[in-house]
């Protein structure tokens, strides 16, 4: 029973990456350039944001 809810989740994940991919291409080429440069920079902000807690966190484990 525990794979049925990694089912459900893989479910809505898809679904989620479904819909935002369909929104983008409906969109005109304008618009959509613009969300797509959106989605570029807030992408870059969360890789910037992991790599600095990855470093805290490695930092924490080995000089605890």
């Amino acid at each position: 029973m525990a794979n049925t809810g990694k089912t459900v989740a893989t479910l809505l994940i898809g679904a989620a990456v479904g819909a935002a991919v369909g929104y983008i291409l409906a969109t005109d080429k304008d618009k959509r350039q613009e969300t797509i440069d959106k989605l570029k920079d807030n992408l870059s902000s969360l890789k910037t944001k992991f790599a600095k807690k990855g470093q805290d966190l490695e930092h924490e484990i080995y000089n605890a």
